[in-house]
């Protein structure tokens, strides 16, 4: 399975207005994996740094970054990163007002072993400009992930990306589902899951959705891989390959 990129899900929901949710498709969710009856082709010996799921990724303005599995040497990376995040985009992500990580927090979020916990960043030139992660729950199929855009990248499909690149190492990895928890009012990021080619489900309570769904690759998933690597690799040549 390359690590390209993927599309997903339709969901449940209270809005419908297509105007407001074109508008934006970033910020955060958690997700939370379900069990379903799937049956992916699992990594062989996953060992070590997974130094073949970088890549580059076009964004919607056309910026070309790289997309890479996160490293402990980025924790300064991952502390600027989360510190130029707005009020309003942290509470989103942690549903609470979170300015800055501990030192515990970001040995945490950096230290993974790329099977169970595996975790993608988005650099630009000398900057991270988005994360997401998934975390297995233990003993199942199922994991918990999360994404998160900084401030100025919000809009520009970086959420959608890192999305379809979760979900197809999960794949790989013997992940069958996600299970996602976001803010009713989180209007882009439900925008996100109805856009990424997969089937979901959603049940509202307190104010918060709970979105469901198998990450199985379906067609739509790997057309939208294919369409973005393709563009990431136009973009590449057309700059000397730089």
């Amino acid at each position: 399975m390359t690590p390209q990129l993927k599309q997903w899900p339709e969901r449940e929901g209270p809005f419908n207005n297509e105007d407001t949710m074109r508008m934006n498709d970033e910020r955060e969710a958690k997700v939370r994996i379900t069990p379903v009856e799937l049956k992916p082709v699992l990594v062989a010996g996953a060992t070590g740094y997974p130094a073949e799921l970088a890549c580059d990724v076009l964004t919607g303005r056309g910026a070309l970054l790289l997309l890479r599995p996160i490293r402990p040497s980025d924790a300064n990376l991952l502390v600027r990163f989360h510190e130029g995040l707005s009020s309003d985009s942290i509470f989103r992500r942690y549903f609470s007002l979170h300015p800055h990580l501990s030192d515990a927090e970001v040995r945490h979020l950096t230290s993974v072993d790329y099977v169970d916990r595996l975790a993608f960043v988005v650099l630009g030139e000398d900057a991270l400009v988005g994360i997401g992660r998934y975390d297995r729950l233990p003993g199942t199929t199922d994991a918990e992930v999360a994404f998160i855009v900084a401030d100025p990248y919000q809009r520009q499909g970086i959420g959608l990306l890192l999305l379809w690149h979760l979900a197809d190492a999960a794949w790989a990895r013997g992940i069958t589902s996600f299970v996602a928890d976001t803010q009713a009012e989180n209007r882009p990021m439900m925008h996100v899951f109805t856009r990424s080619g997969f089937a979901t489900t959603s049940i509202l309570e307190d104010d918060v959705f709970t979105v469901r769904f198998p990450i199985e690759p379906t067609a739509a998933s790997d057309a939208a891989t294919r369409h973005h690597g393709e563009r990431a690799r136009r973009s590449v040549a057309s700059d000397g390959g730089t």
